[in-house]
């Protein structure tokens, strides 16, 4: 009996131990987290991205006659400062073959002879600190005094010639402060009775050159400021009228920089569309005065080309306004975004 009972234990413990297992083998599993991986969250980050880039364009394009006003007043507001240092830019290069170089007038000693003056001249030319050197003789600077003051009749009864040979020196360096460096060794020479340095008007030239300089860069900033406010304004305007939308997707959990994101989209496009439009405008002013340029640089016999923006600086105008588009969209949305919220 005792056997039996033992064996009957056994069996009631297997099948238990039996139906656990299979109890436990049917049971439903829970839900598996899985994570994502960098690269999964970077390539969703950039599809996310490239959708609103191409969303926010689309808008901008299915309103064309607001955003074609809003885009010709930051192409001509960018358009000035950048046309004017085109200019400036094109007078420094003109006054580059003005001998943009102050002159250093050599005057001889009356005893030096024709030949000593002329070999006195080429030895200077050969000089890695002198462009070229004109030689001047007696003879030839009393005719052109002649002309020029206009007392040849005087100059004639004259027993011999007061004026000494000149030799015009033309620096390598066109900086007035190594100029004057070069005239002081040319003025040592023994041959050299004295040598003086014609760069007043140089220094005049400079002067006005730096000023317009600081004239464009000022207007630039200012014109850079409206170009912002506009852009704010306009952003502001856009976001008033997605107000309702706004809120709709805050209330299911969107944040701000979900939200943030097509304006700031959209104000990039402002700022690029606004900075192909001012080229646009400077290239065709250019375009439009370069044949009177040309002439007039022929009547001078002169070589001068008027030169554009270039890859650098038309790469700059479009990187500058993009990023003050971008900017303001952002001040915008910053200022607004906060008092739009679900209630």
């Amino acid at each position: 009996m005792k056997r039996e009972r033992a064996q009957a234990s056994r069996a009631k413990s297997t099948s238990a131990t039996a139906g656990a297992t299979r109890s436990t083998a049917s049971a439903p599993r829970g839900a598996s987290v899985q994570a994502t991986t960098l690269s999964q969250r970077f390539s969703s980050y950039r599809h996310h991205h490239k959708e609103v880039a191409i969303e926010s364009l689309q808008r901008l394009l299915s309103t064309p006659i607001p955003t074609l006003m809003t885009v010709l007043v930051l192409a001509i507001a960018i358009a000035l400062p950048a046309g004017l240092y085109v200019m400036l830019k094109n007078a420094q290069l003109l006054s580059r073959d003005w001998d943009g170089s102050a002159q250093i007038s050599l005057y001889l000693q009356q005893d030096v002879s024709s030949a000593t003056g002329k070999e006195l001249a080429t030895d200077l030319n050969r000089r890695v600190d002198i462009a070229r050197t004109q030689y001047i003789s007696k003879e030839q600077a009393l005719e052109e005094f002649k002309v020029l003051s206009g007392f040849g009749d005087l100059l004639k009864e004259l027993n011999e010639n007061p004026l000494p040979a000149v030799i015009v020196v033309y620096p390598a360096n066109g900086d007035v402060a190594q100029a004057e460096k070069l005239r002081k060794a040319l003025d040592a020479m023994p041959s050299v009775e004295s040598a003086e340095l014609d760069a007043e008007w140089v220094q005049r030239l400079h002067a006005m050159l730096d000023l317009a300089e600081r004239l464009v860069f000022s207007l630039g900033l200012g014109l850079g400021l409206a170009v912002l406010l506009v852009v704010i304004n306009t952003i502001r305007l856009a976001i008033e009228a997605r107000r309702d939308e706004i809120i709709i997707v805050k209330m299911v959990g969107a944040t701000d920089a979900f939200v943030r994101r097509p304006f700031l989209y959209c104000g990039f496009w402002y700022g690029l569309a606004g900075g192909l439009v001012a080229l646009i405008i400077i290239e065709s002013v250019l375009f439009w005065v370069d044949s009177p340029v040309g002439q007039l640089a022929d009547l001078y016999s002169s070589t001068f080309d008027l030169s554009g923006l270039g890859f650098v600086n038309t790469l700059l105008l479009f990187v500058t306004s993009a990023l003050i588009g971008w900017l303001g969209a952002w001040l915008a949305v910053g200022q607004h975004l906060r008092s739009i919220e679900p209630r």
